[in-house]
């Protein structure tokens, strides 16, 4: 019996020596895994453990006016931000994060939930701009949220009140959408982006790119040290070609309106003021706008987000009438036609009305475009038919985009027998023309279709591309801006280009139709429009009939031979053009007002001494101190033969 006992305990020892052997064994295996096979993948883990790669954020470049002064800058905040190299589970403390910052929880987890196929090393923004207490709370958790982090950051900061607001556009936080498109597929999500307008336009030049900050940090996640650093390169500032002050010019006159006004040197396309109205405030874009401030914004019936100068696609009115002149003149069909203005006119079958409801009188086309007559530009339109009229439309950019380097530019129409084929699957009714006769019916442009149109009549043909940016100024190799530069020479019968613009002059006089926008001394030649949006019947039926009033146009440069500046007005539910063409003329004021103030290079020194005569223009208050007027005068200098600087005409100096 004991000797069974005995066998049995004999086995049971073997057993539980082969089983320490072989847990001593399997321990030895995963021991030698871990130092041998795997030694390189749990230091790497280690390491990460141990050091922490911090993005070191490069600031946008600055966003400077024509002549160097700060438009868009940037100011030193705090963002708050989650380290995906914790190994704490990041939605766990959702709560209490969103609590600390003010955030929704289920914003929290959603944003975690987007990046998790993103590297390890890339962090999750969670808020920018962060408040004094926001970053309060951060330090006081550093022990209890470890993955809770800050970093220094630039964000924008543009003018207050909406200025500039389209021109310059605003960044943000890439989208989903963005990142599909080719320019941001180089992009992460959480980067902030230009999202319109030249923030956008050239973002890749305002970027700049980011460096990195290498810390050493304890098991807390808390940083103990620095091991090295990559500095970030900021991005490249960016002057525009706009000018500041008639900027502010264009803003004062907008102010309050709906519509925009376009500024534009027809020499080389630079665009020298855009406004839009009504305006944003970018800066409520710069950090986080809110979900209640964006859908007031969109649903806006005024479209506020609508940049309207390269956006609004509307009938131009009367201002097409110059189109119209030059198509006419180029057939030789205008500069003979005589028509009979009895107030209204019959064609094919149909009576169309002219805006001067007792008629015109005898008309010519001088006196047509000046006193804008419906009936011969009726009649015009009917002798020209639609393919003649697109054509020289066509030829003046009307219906394409300007190329301006803006995004979201849209096109307009400029219908033609075949555009109506094509889109309508129908016919075009040659009583159809007679409507776009007078830049109504199915044609629609843009403001700065019609800046650029009117630009090239008024240069005897030259049409230029509009920009925002002065090429020479850009990094070599940018090639966006390569066509900026180009010019297209559009035939126009220099006797046809005199006449018209000469009787474009008339236009601000006191047998025109905008008297009341005449500015004493400044040369100006232009053209009112008034364009309905519903028929008057369909106007005269509803008790809001302001809502229905009519968009006002004008469009005008100075001076009338060899113009330094364009400028065009849209003025929604302006009724008439007389209204557009005075804000028009503030602009035009103003440009005028700072050339004379201005002091120019007026002659280079005599080699051997002597006079020079300078002659001056600037306004001065009259006698009663009312208003201003036009002043003249000539100076007599004398200069010495040593080396001086060239010689100035300046406001102050006396007249001779």
């Amino acid at each position: 019996m004991f000797g069974h006992d005995e066998k049995v305990s004999a086995i049971r020892l073997t057993a539980a020596q082969y089983i320490i052997l072989g847990i001593f064994l399997v321990l030895a295996y995963g021991l030698w895994r871990l130092q041998v096979m795997q030694s390189e993948f749990y230091s790497l883990a280690a390491e990460r453990n141990r050091i922490r790669n911090v993005p070191v954020l490069a600031p946008r470049g600055k966003i400077l006016d024509r002549e160097g002064r700060t438009i868009v800058d940037n100011y030193p905040s705090f963002s708050a931000l989650l380290l995906r190299d914790s190994t704490r589970d990041l939605t766990a403390d959702a709560d209490l994060i969103a609590q600390g910052l003010h955030l929704d929880p289920n914003e929290v987890r959603a944003r975690v939930r987007r990046f998790a196929s993103m590297p390890q090393y890339q962090p999750i923004f969670l808020k920018e701009d962060i408040t004094p207490d926001e970053l309060q709370f951060i330090e006081a958790h550093r022990n209890e949220l470890p993955e809770l982090d800050t970093i220094m950051s630039h964000r924008r900061l543009y003018p207050r009140n909406g200025f500039m607001a389209h021109l310059i556009g605003y960044v943000g936080e890439v989208s989903e959408d963005m990142l599909n498109q080719p320019q941001f597929e180089l992009y992460n999500a959480g980067d902030v982006v230009g999202i319109s307008g030249v923030e956008r336009q050239y973002n890749t030049m305002l970027m700049g790119t980011n460096g990195s900050r290498q810390a050493l940090v304890d098991s807390h996640g808390r940083e103990v040290g620095r091991l090295g650093e990559t500095e970030a390169i900021p991005g490249k500032q960016l002057r525009l070609t706009v000018d500041i002050d008639l900027q502010i010019a264009a803003e004062e006159a907008l102010a309050g309106k709906n519509g925009a006004i376009v500024a534009m040197d027809p020499r080389t396309g630079e665009v020298l003021a855009m406004a839009s109205g009504p305006t944003f405030d970018p800066n409520d874009f710069a950090v986080h706008v809110s979900r209640d401030q964006w859908n007031k914004l969109v649903t806006d019936p005024d479209k506020p987000l609508l940049n309207k100068a390269i956006q609004a696609q509307l009938a131009p009115g009367s201002t097409f009438k110059i189109i119209m002149s030059v198509a006419g003149w180029q057939e030789g069909i205008a500069q003979t036609l005589h028509v009979d203005c009895h107030g209204s006119a019959e064609f094919y079958g149909r009576r169309f009305g002219c805006w001067v409801k007792g008629g015109h009188g005898p008309v010519t086309l001088e006196k047509a475009i000046y006193q804008s007559c419906d009936v011969f530009f009726y009649t015009l339109a009917e002798k020209l038919g639609i393919d003649r009229i697109a054509k020289y439309a066509t030829q003046l950019g009307l219906g394409q985009k300007t190329g301006i380097d803006l995004p979201n530019e849209v096109s307009g129409v400029m219908p033609s027998e075949e555009w109506k084929i094509r889109n309508f699957k129908q016919k075009w009714f040659a009583g159809e023309t007679i409507s776009v006769g007078i830049g109504q019916g199915a044609v629609a442009i843009t403001p700065v279709q019609l800046l650029r149109a009117i630009s090239a009549i008024s240069m005897g043909g030259r049409m230029v591309v509009p920009h925002v940016i002065n090429p020479t100024d850009m990094p070599p190799g940018y090639v966006e801006t390569g066509h900026y530069t180009e010019v297209k020479n559009v035939p126009i019968d220099p006797n046809g280009w005199n006449f018209i613009t000469d009787a474009m002059s008339r236009v601000l006089l006191p047998e025109g139709t905008a008297p009341s926008a005449h500015v004493p001394g400044i040369d100006i030649a232009g053209k009112t429009g008034s364009a309905q949006i519903v028929s008057l019947a369909t106007r005269a039926r509803f008790k809001n009939a302001e809502d229905l009033a009519q968009n006002g146009w004008f469009v005008g440069f100075t001076p009338r031979r060899n113009p330094d500046i364009v400028v065009c007005v849209l003025f929604q539910g302006g009724e008439h053009g007389r209204l557009a063409a005075r804000l028009a003329t503030q602009v035009i004021k103003a440009y005028v007002d700072k050339q004379r103030r201005t002091p120019q290079k007026m002659v280079e020194k005599p080699k051997n001494g002597g006079t020079v005569d300078i002659g001056g223009l600037w306004t001065a208050p009259d006698s009663d101190g009312d208003k201003e007027t036009l002043q003249a005068g000539r100076f007599v200098m004398d200069l010495p033969k040593k080396p001086l600087a060239l010689a100035t005409a300046a406001p102050g100096m006396g007249e001779n």
